[in-house]
């Protein structure tokens, strides 16, 4: 996979001291004819000594793989067909262990061959092409594309293919069309295609006071006021889940997707409208600066369509309407998870007071009512699996009058995020007994009278009797499910549903099949209320995490990080010290002692509790992260005292810097902190990044944090952060178009962004450049490295370097 990149030691290097590029790597083409239809296509690369690529067989893992070699043969036109795969020689293979599994690679000269069948006698050439890194034993170069075109009617003679190692990342393509509703009414549509593993954010990003991802956004220009904007812009469903490092839900697109915005036009002598798209892109392992396309729309005769690029022209692309906007695969781990979130709450809500007794009461009445043993365990199944379709029938209810996009937007909504954190307390005090939810009598009265008619519906209406009897244990946690399901949208709130239905019918049909079974379940008695407390003090903490959600977006200060951290160690702390006994709740049975397994649970929740208090002093409680309101949204954001980190510098502020990650001083110009860096003789650290880009987080929060690496980010260096994603424009006597990539330079990010491009060939972050005072490169400037062993003996190896000048 493309998106799996191998960025281990540097992500990109530019021009070094020396202004030396690597080219380590050369590929030839050739043909061989082996029957009338039957042809061999050879792929040879020469390595130069030291250097080496990897084999096709990607390994399957979760962490940082090599990246894999992956041939590509364009065949649309369908003359000829692929015989079995590509194939490769045996290679090295050896077990790695900065990655930590086996990986098989190449040396010197390896030779790639696809065999192929030609199917129409016209077939004149076959256009190839190969993705794949290299590297050597100290460096990796940015993945790279080499074109083929092998002609057939010269097969025996190579085609020499050098490779380019390129380090500016062009990933995504954007096409605009027009299509013409009625007289006046028109709907412009922009269409993103992006390379495999490249995503785009959402134009609806959650206001809050950390550090979001960047908002795709869309600019019409109308100063004429010829036509009016009907609605807003539309785009797909895309892809939700929670990301850790921006400590929020963040909904994002992948291989296409389709923007549209419909307009009606008011002046018949409109001819054009001109559109701009504002986005920032990224993959697994960095984000490229936010950038700007623009389009010109033709409107004035029939559909036309408008192609950019970002970065460089590219030949046409073509919509195929075919294709899906998002990965299958990602959609379905989604909903795998919350099918299982929702199986192990149907398995806590078992263990109630309202369920577990059901179980020997409702398999007794199946058993002794039914004339023989198969027609009991029949109609056990049935009623199960009418358990289940009530259950997935409210996930589809709820689903059918909301709709998937609604729900999504709801669970953004700062009033739904209110209203459910009231709902959540309610269910949560009545867990604990304060009072109980139930249905009216009513409907379990008429329920029953159809019960009673036997067959079939009969059954029906028992498991519905069970729904509604049992709502006063199962309603708070259903409740729960179907607005957390609600938020990821499509069919989760269904697959939910089932998940948790299925968990509470299966012990009825099993013990059903098997009665002995029912002398191994334990006796109903107190643990089952301890249970649904348990699950009350969670219903009670979670609330909170809504509450905070509504807090951040209106920056009310209301609910801090130590205000959120002091309500849950009381949540948890309570909870410990009712576990252990020494707290009693209105229907608690009498005991005088606790089982190991309560004792346990009690001992888990204490340390917990107990985990928690030093966040109340600004530490960073990475298991709990994403929770709490972030630590920049706190009443003091650099810890308690003023200094959030061991060692943080007392002194003065210089002139134009800010305290940064870890009380590190840093400045946000490169003109002024050069010259603090030439006043107190210090090198310079450049650290390209974005307020958007999850690596620079990663590398700030893991790497930064280690003790002997932020000792020397704050002695020995002078930080220079440049933000690519600032969007606060230049004044118009700064604005500029840039002779490297010919983009017009209108805001700060902008501006860094083409000084990476323009000086240092590159385009992604995060990229460390460490400078002397004249601007030279002090050694080669590295990308994401995770390792915090590798990522300081760079640092020491530039500082050494300048201490010798």
């Amino acid at each position: 996979m493309r998106n799996i990149l191998l960025l281990f030691t540097a992500l990109l290097f530019s021009t070094t001291l020396f202004s030396q590029i690597f080219e380590p790597i050369k590929w030839n083409s050739n043909v061989i004819k082996e029957s009338e239809d039957i042809y061999v296509l050879q792929f040879e690369a020469k390595l130069d000594k030291g250097w080496h690529i990897y084999s096709q067989k990607e390994v399957e893992t979760d962490d940082i793989a090599p990246t894999a070699t992956e041939f590509t043969f364009y065949n649309e036109d369908k003359k000829y067909e692929l015989i079995g795969e590509t194939t490769e020689p045996e290679g090295i293979q050896k077990y790695d262990k900065v990655f930590e599994m086996d990986i098989k690679y190449f040396e010197d000269k390896v030779l790639f061959t696809q065999k192929i069948k030609r199917l129409d006698p016209s077939l004149e050439s076959v256009k190839a092409e190969v993705f794949f890194g290299i590297c050597d034993d100290e460096r990796c170069l940015a993945p790279d594309v080499v074109e083929f075109d092998l002609a057939l009617s010269n097969e025996g003679n190579a085609n020499s293919n050098t490779s380019d190692i390129s380090k500016i990342f062009e990933p995504i393509k954007w096409k605009s069309n027009v299509e013409q509703e009625s007289e006046d009414i028109y709907v412009l549509k922009f269409e993103a295609k992006l390379d495999k593993g490249w995503h785009i954010y959402s134009q609806r990003v959650v206001e809050t006071d950390g550090i979001p991802p960047t908002a795709t956004e869309f600019t019409f220009y109308n100063e004429d006021k010829k036509y009016e904007l009907i609605g807003e812009t539309t785009e797909p469903e895309g892809i939700q889940k929670y990301d850790k490092v921006f400590e929020m839900e963040i909904k994002y697109f992948e291989d296409k997707v389709l923007f549209t915005q419909k307009i009606k036009r008011l002046d018949p002598s409109l001819e054009s409208v001109k559109a701009e798209v504002f986005f920032g892109i990224c993959d697994d392992e960095r984000c490229l600066a936010p950038d700007v396309v623009e389009f010109d729309l033709n409107i004035s005769g029939k559909i036309s369509g408008a192609e950019t690029a970002f970065g460089s022209d590219t030949k046409s692309t073509h919509k195929n309407e075919n294709d899906k906007p998002i990965e299958e695969e990602k959609e379905q781990k989604g909903l795998w998870a919350t099918f299982i979130l929702a199986f192990l709450s149907g398995f806590a809500a078992l263990l109630t007071p309202c369920v577990f007794p059901m179980i020997p009461m409702t398999v007794s009445f199946f058993t002794k009512q039914s004339k023989t043993r198969a027609s009991g365990i029949r109609n056990a199944i049935f009623y199960g699996l009418f358990i289940i379709v009530i259950y997935v029938g409210l996930g589809s209810v709820v689903t059918a009058i909301f709709g998937a996009d609604a729900l999504n937007a709801l669970s953004t909504n700062i009033w739904f995020n209110l209203i459910f954190f009231v709902l959540l307390i309610v269910f949560g005090l009545s867990f604990l007994g304060a009072f109980e939810i139930m249905l009216p009598n009513s409907w379990a009265n008429k329920v029953d009278q159809q019960a009673d008619k036997g067959g079939f519906l009969g059954i029906f209406f028992m498991a519905l009797a069970l729904a509604i009897v049992s709502f006063s244990c199962t309603g708070p946690i259903v409740g729960t499910l179907l607005v957390q399901a609600a938020s990821q949208g499509g069919m989760a709130p269904v697959i939910g549903m089932l998940g948790f239905s299925l968990a509470i019918a299966l012990p009825f049909a099993l013990f059903a099949m098997f009665p002995g079974w029912l002398n191994s379940l334990p006796k109903s008695g107190g643990w089952l209320n301890t249970v649904k407390v348990f699950l009350g003090f969670l219903e009670i903490a979670f609330a909170f995490k809504f509450l905070s959600n509504a807090d951040l977006v209106l920056q009310l200060g209301w609910l801090q990080r130590e205000v959120f951290l002091a309500i849950w160690i009381a949540v948890f702390g309570t909870l410990s010290l009712y576990l252990l006994g020494k707290i009693k709740l209105p229907h608690d049975s009498p005991s005088e002692h606790i089982s190991v397994g309560r004792l346990s649970i009690a001992l888990l929740t204490l340390a917990f509790t107990i985990y928690l208090i030093p966040g109340l002093w600004g530490a960073p409680l990475k298991i709990v992260s994403g929770f709490p309101p972030p630590q920049t949204y706190s009443e003091s954001p650099r810890g308690f005292g003023g200094t959030s980190s061991a060692g943080a510098s007392t002194s003065e502020l210089p002139e134009g810097a800010k305290y940064g990650e870890h009380d590190i001083i840093s400045f946000t110009d490169y003109e002024t902190g050069l010259a603090y860096a030439k006043k107190v003789n210090k090198p310079v650290l450049i650290d390209f990044t974005g307020y958007a880009c999850v690596n620079c987080r990663k590398m700030e929060e893991y790497v930064w944090s280690e003790p002997s690496v932020l000792k020397t980010l704050k002695n020995d260096i002078v930080l220079i952060s440049l933000y690519v994603d600032y969007k606060k424009e230049l004044s118009k006597s700064e604005q500029y178009v840039s002779e490297t990539t010919g983009k017009k330079i209108k805001t700060v990010g902008n501006k860094w962004s083409d000084f990476q491009i323009t000086k240092y060939k590159a385009n992604a972050q995060p990229y460390y450049v460490l400078i002397d005072h004249e601007e030279s490169n002090l050694n080669k400037p590295v990308g994401y490295t995770p390792d915090e062993n590798e990522y300081l003996k760079w640092l020491q190896e530039g500082i050494a370097n300048f201490s010798k000048k």
